[in-house]
């Protein structure tokens, strides 16, 4: 099944936000192989090279590694994972805290419908 894609930001980098997120979720553990380039992009239905470009810049990020005949893998540093994971979230946060002050919430009301909507999910 083909990637969602959104065709108004850049393929490469909504790729590199995808696999970020496999591997902070845990779909890719670490240590653990890559499907190849030419998988990617097929599952992905994007050019191969724009994948090229995509998983090349996670490796420079620390976050996968090539063995040179055996392909790419995750890292096996977990402690740069979970820094991902956080600086990810701390985004996520940030954004979200910026839209609810523009709709004109205080930061108490804020937090209180932040509990209210945690809690309304923990009965469902």
């Amino acid at each position: 099944m083909a990637w969602a894609l959104d065709s108004g930001r850049p393929i490469y980098a909504q790729i590199i936000e995808r696999v970020q997120l496999d591997i902070i979720t845990g779909h890719y553990r670490p240590g653990e192989k890559l499907p190849s380039v030419r998988e990617l992009a097929s599952e992905a239905s994007v050019n191969p090279n724009t994948m090229q470009k995509a998983l090349s810049e996670l490796e420079q990020s620390g976050l996968l590694y090539t063995q040179r005949t055996s392909g790419r893998f995750i890292t096996e540093d977990t402690e740069l994972i979970h820094q991902m994971k956080t600086s990810l979230a701390t985004m996520q946060v940030r954004e979200f805290i910026r839209k609810m002050r523009q709709l004109g919430l205080e930061d108490d009301e804020i937090l209180q419908l932040i509990n209210t909507i945690m809690k309304e999910e923990t009965n469902l």
